[in-house]
């Protein structure tokens, strides 16, 4: 590609115009005539959704790549060396299919435990969020490829995410909610910021040139190319004065025209236009010399996503039933043993190279076993043939393995969740399993905080959240012993959503106060010394300690 400075004086108005919006869902435009590639783009922030054609072809319609734990998940590990070699890897399958950015990671703050989106974001704590988010970047863009790091910023719900206006002291801002994105900015040097669908103290923040210029480039020294969320520009001519450069996904003739009407009228200058150009030819000068195709490992990074997932797993109760024996049959329970929730719904849904459930973990390890279903994982009643089923076979059984968790039914990206409970289906079967008297150990899966009132009834309970393709196996390893549980909460799990600071207002209408200010997550609860489930920080092993 020739000289930016020299490109600048040859591209004609309406290719640079071309080169501010994306298209065929995950490109930018290219012009062929002066030798300007496009940029290829692929979601997500745990593993690669690679489009085949055209257009978003969802999930099944993506190349294979690994499904590795999400953020949800991988922050319990607190161990930026994890989120290392997962960047790593993800920038090798990158590489493999010719992707230049991946969309990710995802860096908002947990502030409320119903956010849909909670699954994609690592923690309620800015610090610890963005040392991750960091070790991530560091590792994706070490291979060449961008990172693109979203959703910038206090992008905290998903009811309202497309007009939603996020109203925020100054102090919460700059502490909590723009802290993880400054951290990051600052210590990895992301190529690209993704901003987010709402308003910031109402101004979307697409066309937010304090957020965009102001701070994120004059004041953080952020060089890189900024990028609206797919769907999230409102004025394209005002978004391109305050600092956004890339309209995704493009293709929007209207757009464009805004621009070019706004260069004739004199609205925008051509010294505007031609800062954003020359940030989209800087990323694309990144990757010119780029040699894709190159071999992956998939096996190494199969293996390496059931490791992060083994030292992700938190164990948050064990009263001594806890490692189980090989040697020993037991009875399982619940229709996740077979089904396994091991990723999110929505835009990150991975086509992975492959999946191992805990029930296909225990057939390859020979573990001796029967299993009821408990409850139809597609259904969120009781169903009580299921439930008697279940019960028949604990008279043959000294110790009963329930799985559960949130579905996707009950999680998803594009709407907050309706309560922090488990479907009723499930909570009847844990309630009638505990009634035997027989022990029962729980396991989990979900990508967010579940109010778990049989809590103090069981005898265990070890929570996978959502551990990428072959979480099974790391489920299996952690059930037995072969691998200590050693994650510690990445944020608070409370006892019932009524504890959850101005919990009844959130996501109830498009204007979202934030109340609390700076009280978020544990620093609410300790503040006000609120008794909690579990605090954040908690977590359970196999080990014994002496002082």
């Amino acid at each position: 590609m020739e000289d930016i400075a020299k490109l600048l004086t040859e591209l004609t108005t309406e290719e640079k115009i071309a080169l501010l919006s994306g298209t065929n869902f995950m490109y930018s435009n290219a012009v062929p005539r002066l030798s300007v590639s496009a940029i290829r783009m692929s979601d997500g922030p745990h593993g690669l959704r690679v489009q085949t054609e055209g257009g978003d072809n969802g999930v099944t319609g993506s190349l294979p790549a690994t499904c590795f734990p999400t953020a949800a998940t991988t922050a319990n590990s607190w161990d930026p060396s994890l989120l290392l070699q997962e960047g790593e890897a993800m920038g090798r399958e990158a590489l493999h299919y010719g992707i230049n950015v991946i969309l990710g990671p995802g860096a908002n703050i947990k502030r409320n435990p119903l956010c849909g989106r909670n699954f994609e974001y690592f923690s309620e704590d800015p610090l610890l969020a963005s040392k991750l988010a960091s070790a991530e970047v560091n590792g994706i863009q070490s291979t060449g490829v961008s990172a693109c790091v979203k959703h910038f910023a206090a992008n905290n719900a998903e009811n309202y995410r497309f007009l939603g206006d996020s109203v925020v002291d100054d102090r919460a801002l700059r502490e909590i909610y723009l802290k993880v994105f400054e951290n990051i900015v600052k210590q990895s040097h992301p190529h690209a910021v993704m901003c987010a669908y709402n308003k910031i103290n109402g101004e979307y923040c697409c066309q937010n040139k304090w957020l965009l210029t102001d701070l994120l480039r004059n004041e953080w020294g952020f060089n890189g190319l900024v990028m609206s969320d797919w769907g999230a520009t409102h004025d394209r001519v005002k978004g391109v004065q305050s600092g956004l450069d890339i309209e995704m996904p493009g293709d929007t003739a209207i757009c464009r025209k805004w621009i070019a009407d706004a260069l004739s009228n004199g609205e925008m200058t051509e010294a505007e236009l031609n800062t954003a150009v020359e940030r989209v030819l800087q990323l694309v000068k990144k990757h010119s010399d780029e040699t894709y195709g190159q071999d992956v490992d998939w096996k190494t990074h199969a293996e390496l996503a059931t490791t992060i997932a083994t030292e992700s797993a938190v164990l948050l109760k064990n009263d001594g039933l806890l490692p189980l024996s090989s040697e020993e049959k037991i009875l399982v329970v619940g229709d996740l043993f077979d089904k396994m929730r091991y990723q999110g719904s929505g835009s990150s849904m991975i086509n992975p190279t492959s999946v191992m459930s805990p029930k296909q973990a225990f057939d390859k390890a020979n573990i001796k076993y029967e299993f009821e279903r408990g409850y139809a994982e597609n259904e969120l009643e009781p169903n009580e043939e299921l439930i008697q089923k279940a019960l028949q076979k604990t008279h043959t059984y000294q110790k009963i393995v329930v799985f559960l968790g949130l579905t996707d039914y009950v999680e998803s990206e594009g709407c907050d969740r309706d309560s922090l409970r488990l479907p009723s289906n499930q909570t009847a079967l844990v309630d009638a399993l505990v009634a035997t008297g027989k022990p029962v150990v729980v396991v989990l899966f979900g990508g967010g905080v579940i109010e778990l009132p049989f809590a103090n009834k069981v005898n265990g309970i070890l929570n996978m959240f959502l551990p990428g393709q072959h979480g099974g196996e790391a489920c299996r390893r952690l059930l037995f012993g072969e691998a200590n549980p050693c994650g510690k909460l990445a944020e608070t799990w409370v006892n019932d959503y009524c504890d959850v600071p101005f919990g009844e207002e959130y996501s109830k209408t498009p204007v979202e106060v934030y109340k609390e200010s700076i009280f978020v997550g544990y620093r609410y609860y300790v503040t006000a010394k609120k008794q909690v489930r579990f605090p954040s920080g908690f977590g359970l092993s196999y080990t014994a300690f002496d002082y």
